[in-house]
């Protein structure tokens, strides 16, 4: 007999997996503050906030003081949060100097609102850091400015070696509210994390002078979210890339795009220059951005070359040469140790960054110049023919010999000397471990 056939099932699994799946995204999405608040997230942000330290901002709260702040407020806060009526504080202005000149200025958040910050940043970042481009590595989890260069040396090596770079006009400065905050609602479906965000972009700032001052657009550099904030805002501009077909690195606000030829690469740069004015309502810094080769436009700091190694720039050099001359300014009221120690510190940071170079020759042949500075710091340090004659024979140097420290040259002259290079010998700098790239490369 025959088995009846039995009449085929809509499939459902699929169906109501998906449903499923976009019901708990909505979930997600709409009750970001519960996960803001959550005691996992609470005790990393408070964690992350006490290992960055930092100075205070306007009410004076120093990070170690934030635990047990938390401690007796940290309920009141957390009922704001999920209430969404959390108002933050104002922040505290501090320029600081930047490598090309002039500053940057920064907006120094209250403790406890960095704190709120960087528990929004950690339920943020893995909403909006998997929607982002391959091609963006600025403060991303995992990713690095050496990454990037390596990249860009990559699109070098495939023969688009002509280059696009773009800086943008204070960027941080003129970041349109409106459009940041509609990319943000994209996602975020959360109406008390969106209030909040666009409370922390309307924060007044306290001046130096005390007077407090709002802006209707830009987003504070100080506090933990700006990074992300800058990212979301930049990634139109990546997927505005990404569909051109073009090949291009950013971090930050530092884009470089790699083409073919000089003529691809001007029309780029007109294009971007139109279309960053109509979609972001940014403006392209004509004094610093520009078509070139990889070797001849800096990029994070390193250059690639012509023969596409990655090397350090001439400005990055031109800077170190200036830290050299601070670091080695025998004016200074600390002791020879402790000058050593602050130059080893230095330069451990300075190489661990710039140690990635490959083409290394511009880096060891400023290592004798150094030595001299060094060399010129302790005749100055010595104080007279008195002390420098003392000095000179606790350094070994002969009887015959010592009587140098009764000149009247200059320090600088004097650092070439023979008998201050026999005192202070790159052997005898090595062995007191006055650190050189070199020393760190091994």
């Amino acid at each position: 007999m025959a088995h009846a056939v039995q009449p085929r099932q809509a499939p459902s699994g699929p169906d109501k997996t998906g449903a499923r799946m976009n019901s708990e995204r909505t979930a997600r999405l709409t009750e970001m503050m519960e996960k803001v608040v959550h005691p996992d997230n609470w005790e990393a942000s408070l964690r992350a906030v006490e290992r960055n330290a930092g100075a205070p901002g306007p009410d004076g709260m120093k990070t170690t003081e934030l635990r047990a702040h938390l401690s007796q407020h940290g309920e009141v806060l957390k009922r704001r949060l999920l209430e969404g009526s959390y108002q933050p504080g104002a922040a505290r202005r501090k320029d600081i100097a930047k490598a090309g000149g002039g500053a940057r200025p920064l907006s120094i958040p209250d403790v406890q609102d960095r704190f709120v910050q960087q528990m929004l940043l950690g339920v943020l970042s893995l909403e909006f850091d998997p929607l982002f481009s391959e091609s963006s590595y600025g403060f991303r989890m995992g990713r690095s400015a050496h990454q990037a260069v390596e990249a860009a040396r990559g699109y070098a090596k495939e023969g688009h070696t002509w280059v696009v770079d773009m800086d943008i006009t204070k960027f941080f400065d003129h970041v349109n509210h409106d459009i940041l905050m509609h990319r943000i609602g994209q996602v975020v479906g959360d109406k008390r994390v969106l209030k909040i965000i666009g409370r922390y972009l309307r924060t007044q700032v306290v001046m130096p002078d005390g007077l407090k001052v709002s802006s209707e657009e830009g987003t504070p550099q100080g506090g933990p979210l700006s990074p992300l904030l800058a990212n979301i805002y930049l990634d139109a501009l990546d997927k505005e890339l990404e569909k051109r077909g073009l090949r291009f690195v950013r971090y930050a606000d530092d884009c470089n795009i790699y083409v073919k030829s000089e003529a691809a690469a001007q029309r780029v740069m007109a294009g971007l220059k139109e279309w960053m004015s109509r979609k972001l309502k940014l403006s392209v810094n004509a004094s610093k951005s520009g078509v070139g080769r990889p070797w001849e436009r800096k990029f994070l700091g390193f250059v690639i070359t012509i023969v596409l190694l990655i090397a350090v720039s001439s400005q990055s050099l031109a800077r170190f040469a200036d830290e050299v001359r601070l670091k080695w300014n025998g004016r200074q009221s600390l002791s020879s140790v402790e000058l050593r120690d602050q130059w080893n510190r230095y330069i451990r940071g300075w190489w661990g960054y710039f140690g990635k170079a490959e083409d290394r020759k511009a880096v060891y042949r400023k290592e004798g110049w150094v030595r001299r500075h060094i060399r010129k710091c302790f005749w100055q340090r010595w104080h007279g023919s008195v002390g420098r004659i003392r000095a000179l024979r606790r350094m070994g140097v002969a009887e015959h010999q010592v009587k140098i420290g009764c000149s009247s040259r200059g320090a600088w002259a004097m650092s070439t000397n023979s008998v201050m290079n026999q005192a202070l010998s790159n052997a005898t700098l090595r062995k007191q471990k006055f650190l050189m790239p070199s020393d760190l490369t091994r």
